[in-house]
């Protein structure tokens, strides 16, 4: 049986990093990420204790809420729902899509990271909600990912996925729109609005650039 769940606004996804966010807070970054227009937030966490993360989706959590922007945790299936998070987003050595999908339900959003075309391929098997195609280009905050996809592979896996499905790694406003023409439902970002000056000012170019990339006739 299908799932039916509201649709996701994928325009434009954040993916946080503490390391990357110049000393300021998850907390002040993603305020003015919502504020500049992100239309998700995953929470991406490696490398803190489980009650600390816990209490950070909170606090997340609860600055999200009144721009009704999702909020997705990287990996741990365990604190979204200890918070009730809007949902998961996994990679290929994380916990299997059906034991997530069976742990949080029917209702939760999961994403899936797809790094080959093969891996697109076998996503089609799995009712997810979104796939987030990485990495577009290589990335400092990948390391392990050094074979890009480019815009060639954006535009082979958007053309047999049956996902929505975002682009990720080392995308900023001069090479978004291209990502957008590959087929791609939206960017997802990290260093270009947690390392920005004025993370509420990156986070409008992008969703603008996003939108007009849209807005274009084929």
């Amino acid at each position: 049986m299908t799932r039916s769940i509201m649709p996701i606004n994928m325009d434009l996804y954040l993916v946080t990093d503490r390391d990357l966010s110049k000393g300021r807070s998850l907390e002040w970054v993603v305020e003015k990420a919502a504020k500049g227009g992100v239309t998700v937030v995953q929470l991406r966490e490696k490398n803190i204790e489980t009650k600390e993360f816990i209490e950070e989706a909170k606090r997340i959590q609860k600055i999200l809420e009144p721009y009704k922007i999702p909020l997705i945790i990287n990996d741990r299936v365990d604190v979204a729902m200890a918070i009730g998070a809007d949902g998961v987003h996994l990679g290929q050595n994380d916990m299997p899509y059906t034991m997530a999908r069976k742990i949080l339900g029917d209702k939760a959003i999961i994403g899936l990271s797809v790094e080959s075309i093969e891996q697109a391929e076998e996503a089609n098997q799995f009712d997810v909600d979104y796939i987030a195609i990485s990495p577009v280009f290589t990335t400092p905050t990948k390391e392990e990912l050094t074979q890009e996809l480019g815009i060639s592979g954006v535009q082979k896996i958007t053309g047999l996925t049956k996902h929505p499905s975002v682009g990720i790694g080392s995308i900023k406003p001069h090479n978004a729109e291209s990502i957008i023409k590959a087929g791609a439902d939206g960017i997802a970002v990290v260093s270009a609005i947690c390392s920005a000056e004025n993370p509420e000012e990156a986070a409008s170019e992008l969703k603008t650039t996003v939108q007009k990339a849209k807005s274009l006739p084929e």
